[in-house]
């Protein structure tokens, strides 16, 4: 198999595709290569090389803009809100399934460079990769055009999701808000949640986290604990539902 280029028509394509024009073409390549391709260009021993390739380091950065920029658009479009309900909106349009639907949207995985090995299994389509490669060229467009060009970005990428957020579709995705008051409807303790594991670098840590109940526990991973918390909470709910 050809190792993969990425051509400048490519990298033309995308950036119309993006809607952003780069100064340093260099941020968007590394912002589209996933760990198993820049392992797959070095020798054995040279793995600080691998890193300087792929797009790990950008995927830390770009969770933090986007962040940023979901929260100060929050803050303007919702100002009554209470910062309790920010944050359910928050938590909604910075989760991995919105940004793997708007990298799906942007075609990021037709770009997205991966290793021999998931490209056999699918990686392109793969909801992960697509949301920490939205991440990660979120991170390319803020270091290369700064704030302002980043939050266009988002704001451009994002906009079915900005323009549709509400604070009770938000509360209604809460999942550790539902399975409490799920509970407390059965006049049961309140769900305990613990940290049972932590895996990965420290820029790109995966938490397992265990929800306990009366009656069950269920496991649940994320990239941040809350949202372990969050996957745990909504597999509890399914769990129950689906008991006699």
């Amino acid at each position: 198999m050809k190792k993969q280029q990425t051509t400048d028509t490519n990298l033309d394509a995308l950036e119309e595709i993006l809607g952003y024009r780069f100064h340093n073409r260099s941020l968007l390549e590394q912002g589209i290569t996933h760990r198993s391709w820049a392992y797959e260009q070095v020798k054995p021993g040279e793995e600080g090389k691998a890193r300087r390739l792929h797009n790990e380091a950008f995927e830390f950065i770009g969770d933090s803009v986007l962040g940023l920029v979901v929260a100060h658009y929050l803050y303007q479009a919702f100002p009554d809100m209470s910062e309790g309900a920010l944050s359910r909106m928050k938590h909604s349009l910075v989760s991995a399934s919105t940004i793997a639907r708007a990298a799906e949207r942007l075609c990021l995985g037709q770009y997205l460079r991966v290793g021999r090995g998931e490209e056999k299994t699918g990686g392109r389509g793969k909801k992960a990769l697509l949301a920490d490669v939205f991440e990660a060229v979120v991170a390319a467009v803020f270091l290369d055009g700064g704030f302002i060009a980043a939050s266009r970005f988002v704001d451009r990428a994002l906009d079915p999701e900005l323009k549709i957020v509400d604070p009770e579709s938000a509360a209604a995705g809460d999942h550790k808000t539902m399975l409490q008051e799920r509970l407390q409807a059965e006049r049961l303790a309140t769900p305990q949640y613990n940290i049972v594991e932590t895996v990965g670098p420290p820029h790109h840590r995966m938490f397992h986290v265990e929800v306990v109940w009366e009656g069950g526990s269920v496991r649940g991973q994320g990239r941040t604990v809350k949202a372990a918390e969050m996957e745990a909470a909504r597999t509890a709910l399914a769990h129950i539902n689906a008991s006699p």
